[in-house]
């Protein structure tokens, strides 16, 4: 964790508030959604690499060609083992608001509500949805939604130590266009899910009262 040297009410409020939400035990009707997403640069190669050979590592050149930019989002449900990443042109309003759909639609569309974990970005609210659809869809969608934003300056999202995993096991080369890297993330989730990695966050609001004392406001 990143730990502030101090913090506020409203601080500590959150934090407490993403920690009881990762002490619920696992419900079907409404599962608790991590979410993230970082910007991603599309790299390919100025000359072609050299293949490994018997005795010989595979060499690529230093320098490279840039191919612009995208966003990779992405979501986990920790109890259940479930992730799911998708890059994206551009990261909008609107297209957060297309991957806040996806899950209430297409992954728990029999759920009574979703409680997303978010961090407290500016395209990360109920007005994102009203952008991308019209009126009525997006008023049934924020009626489903269950927001818990988490503090600034403090790592508590699980969906960044996913984004950590995948960049460390799939992101490790260059990729040059947006269909490969989707093709490349599609794999790493396929093999992620099936291999069932569940998160289990033990760190509760209890421990946080004990051991970050510090942050709490002095009474």
């Amino acid at each position: 964790w990143t730990i502030p040297p101090h913090a506020n009410g409203e601080f500590v409020a959150r934090m407490e508030d993403v920690l009881d939400v990762y002490a619920r035990p696992h419900d079907p009707a409404a599962p608790v959604v991590c979410r993230d997403e970082k910007p991603y640069q599309l790299l390919g190669h100025a000359r072609d690499p050299i293949p490994a050979a018997p005795g010989h590592d595979r060499k690529e050149d230093s320098e490279y060609v840039r191919h612009g930019t995208c966003a990779i989002f992405v979501w986990v449900e920790p109890l259940a083992g479930r992730r799911r990443v998708v890059a994206r042109a551009r990261r909008t309003r609107v297209d957060w608001a297309h991957e806040v759909e996806h899950p209430l639609t297409v992954d728990y569309p029999d759920a009574e509500r979703v409680l997303p974990v978010i961090d407290n970005l500016n395209t990360h609210t109920i007005g994102s949805l009203y952008e991308a659809f019209e009126p009525a869809k997006a008023r049934a969608l924020a009626q489903r939604l269950e927001i818990h934003h988490t503090p600034n300056t403090i790592v508590i999202n699980i969906a960044e130590i996913e984004l950590s995993a995948l960049t460390r096991q799939c992101l490790d080369r260059r990729i040059d266009n947006l269909d490969l890297l989707n093709t490349e993330l599609v794999a790493w989730q396929t093999a992620t899910n099936t291999n069932q990695r569940h998160v289990n966050w033990h760190f509760t609001t209890s421990d946080a009262r004990t051991r970050l004392r510090h942050l709490y406001p002095d009474h």
